[in-house]
C-alpha cells in the first residue's frame, strides 16, 4: 500500500466540475493499493498519518499533529501510484489491484481515519477527477507499508 501524502492549506477535489470534497488545512492523501494489501497494511498506514508530526508549533518545528492542529484529509484513490514506467513510453499498471479489492480498502482505510475522529472526505473511486492542491510548505512524503507474508 503507497501513499503520498502533502501537506496542504487547503484542497478539493471535483467530479464534472462539482466539488465533491475540499478541506482547509491538513493532508491529501493519494493512495495506491497493491494485489497482496490488506487490512493489516489499512491499518499501519492509517496509524502512521494519524501520527505524523508535519505541522509546525511555535518555535517553527515540525511538533504537531492532524490532531492538534484540527487538520482534516482528503482522500484520493490513485492506482497510478503503482506505475512501472522503467521500460518503453507508456507505464504499466500490473501491480495495481483489481478494482473490487482497491475500493474495499481504500473504504476501509477512511473509515480507521474517520474512527480516530478525523474528517475525511474523499474523492470518487474509479471517476476522472481534478485534484487542486495547495501544498503547504512544500511538505510531501511517500509512505509504503509492503504486505508481510504471514
Amino acid at each position: 500500500m503507497r501513499a503520498l501524502l502533502q501537506r496542504v492549506s487547503s484542497a478539493n477535489v471535483t467530479v464534472d466540475g462539482r466539488i465533491i470534497g475540499q478541506i482547509e488545512q491538513g493532508y491529501v492523501v493519494l493512495l495506491g493499493i497493491t494485489h497482496t494489501d490488506t487490512t493489516i497494511e489499512a491499518n499501519w498506514l492509517a496509524n502512521k498519518i494519524i501520527g505524523l508530526r508535519l505541522f509546525e508549533d511555535d518555535e517553527g518545528k515540525m511538533n504537531l499533529s492532524l490532531a492538534n492542529v484540527g487538520g482534516r484529509v482528503l482522500v484520493v484513490s490513485q492506482f497510478t501510484l503503482y506505475a512501472d514506467a522503467r521500460k518503453g513510453r507508456r507505464p504499466s499498471f500490473t501491480a495495481a489491484t483489481h478494482p473490487e479489492h482497491a475500493k474495499k480498502l481504500v473504504d476501509y482505510f477512511c473509515e480507521r481515519l474517520r474512527k480516530s475522529g478525523l474528517i475525511v472526505p474523499t474523492g470518487e473511486f474509479g471517476a476522472t477527477m481534478q485534484v487542486n492542491i495547495h501544498n503547504d510548505g512544500p511538505v510531501t512524503l511517500m509512505l509504503e507499508r509492503e504486505a508481510t507474508n504471514g
